[in-house]
């Protein structure tokens, strides 16, 4: 007896091809504040101040956010044109090849990594400012000690968010818009506080550290600004018109920029340098001292682990969508790729981000500064690719469709491009053995151990990306029958 006909509800569902469009105005907005506003001005803040004094570092954060937002210009038009996921990924092989594309985004990836890493790091100190969570000890990294409880909740939270993004970045969005709405809330109170409670002598010393301090705030602004590009990662999942999609980008720095200013300058008018010198948070005690009252330092800490919460899922989203941009163009392994057949998400890439958010805690609170330091290159080396893309595309393609063109049809924008290749060149010069504000041994190792890994996928690439119906494989063609010396 032969058996029945498949019918087509008999049969397993298609393996979904493409990323989905649920993302509105305010969830892709607050997808990239949120990713900027993490975690790092609750815990670094003091030292910020340590170094640079009040008005120093309120002047770094100035001069970091205006280097930002020029930097965010060119990303702006460059999403707004290639509304692709992946950002780096199509910018750069359309200008550059596939070759320098990979090592734009391995870059990119990269610093995202560090950041979710660095999120499942601070999460429990946070939470331990409330909770003692240092208990069983297992070990000792760098003079930090790590306990066990204190480790498992920044694993345990690092399963949870990785569990958030696989279910679609329409749960992801949600969850963004309203922890950023809580964050900001508490940014308000900060503020109202340091009004009515702050005290103008305790800004002072307004400058200290000389030009090393200075630099020594600037060198974390790509680092804590690390976000606003993980709109560009999400663009095929945006549900809003291209132009505006790069206006929110630029908008997104605006806003990182002020809450960054804001803290240094409320924190300032609460604590001494004595005071911030003693702090494991300076943050949480500059909001207890401004209300007199412990139970708002507990609200602050609450704001900071919204923060982790905001920064941690935008990441991991970006990366995860990177990973699987390169995957699909044959730059990395074909599952990276692949997409969850009911959730419509890169199921492969989050699981391997968030093992290395898992993985993370157990190198103690010392991992923190590591982190900070080996992601910085990452990111400012990606962002002088894109911005070099960037001018190379408005040389060369001069009527490729731009729905948003930065400075007008002329020669502005190639000067605005310039100027970001001049901007993210110095800050990659800045992390350079002998610098001001040079990065040590352990960040470096982070640094090279990350590009080693790299430097095996960058041999395999066979001169060009996979066959495929992917975008990027139809614009990289495009450019090869103009341009057959470019292949590889």
């Amino acid at each position: 007896m032969s058996a029945s006909p498949t019918t087509l509800e008999d049969r397993d569902p298609p393996e979904p091809t493409g990323l989905k469009r649920t993302l509105g105005v305010w969830s892709t907005l607050t997808l990239g504040v949120g990713a900027m506003v993490g975690f790092g001005w609750v815990t670094l803040v003091g030292g910020w101040i340590e170094s640079a004094g009040s008005l120093g570092a309120t002047l770094a954060f100035v001069v970091g956010g205006f280097m930002m937002a020029i930097v965010s210009l060119v990303y702006a038009e460059l999403v707004a044109a290639m509304p692709k996921a992946g950002g780096e990924h199509n910018y750069i092989i359309r200008a550059m090849g596939p070759r320098w594309s990979f090592i734009g985004s391995w870059a990119i990836t990269g610093g995202y990594a560090t950041v979710v890493a660095f999120e499942a790091v601070a999460l429990p100190r946070a939470i331990d400012y409330v909770v003692d969570l240092e208990q069983i000890h297992l070990w000792t990294v760098s003079g930090s000690e790590v306990f066990l409880v204190w480790a498992l909740v920044g694993s345990v939270v690092a399963v949870l968010i990785t569990i958030i993004n696989i279910l679609g970045v329409k749960v992801a969005g949600g969850v963004q818009m309203f922890v950023v709405i809580f964050l900001f809330a508490i940014g308000a109170l900060q503020i109202f506080g340091s009004v009515t409670g702050g005290s103008g002598a305790n800004f002072e010393p307004f400058f200290t550290g000389g030009s090393a301090g200075f630099f020594a705030v600037l060198i974390v602004v790509p680092f804590l600004f690390v976000g606003f590009d993980v709109i560009p990662q999400a663009a095929e999942e945006v549900d809003i018109p291209p132009r505006k999609v790069g206006n929110i980008s630029f908008i997104s720095v605006l806003i990182a920029a002020a809450w960054y200013i804001m803290i240094v300058l409320t924190v300032s008018s609460a604590l001494t340098h004595e005071q911030m010198a003693g702090s494991s948070l300076p943050a949480a005690d500059a909001m207890g001292a401004l209300f007199g009252n412990q139970f708002f330092a507990n609200l602050m800490v609450a704001a900071g682990v919204a923060g982790i919460i905001t920064s941690w899922n935008s990441l991991q989203l970006g990366a995860s969508r990177l990973m699987f941009s390169l995957a699909r163009g044959g730059m990395l392994p074909a599952w990276l790729g692949k997409l969850h057949p009911k959730y419509g998400t890169p199921a492969n890439a989050l699981i391997v981000l968030g093992a290395i958010a898992t993985i993370a805690p157990f190198f103690g609170a010392s991992a923190l500064g590591w982190i900070v330091d080996a992601g910085s290159p990452m990111i400012v080396t990606a962002y002088l690719l894109v911005s070099i893309s960037f001018v190379i595309l408005r040389v060369r393609e001069p009527r490729m469709e731009r729905p948003l063109r930065i400075g007008g049809i002329g020669k502005f924008g190639v000067v605005i491009g310039g100027l970001s290749i001049a901007i993210t060149a110095f800050l990659c010069s800045l992390y350079l053995p002998g610098m001001p504000a040079g990065i040590g041994i352990e960040s470096w190792l982070i640094f090279g151990v990350w590009w080693i890994v790299g430097a095996v996928f960058f041999v395999a690439i066979p001169g060009g990306v996979k066959p495929g119906p992917d975008a990027e494989q139809e614009l990289y063609e495009k450019v090869l029958q103009k341009f057959p010396n470019r292949r590889g």
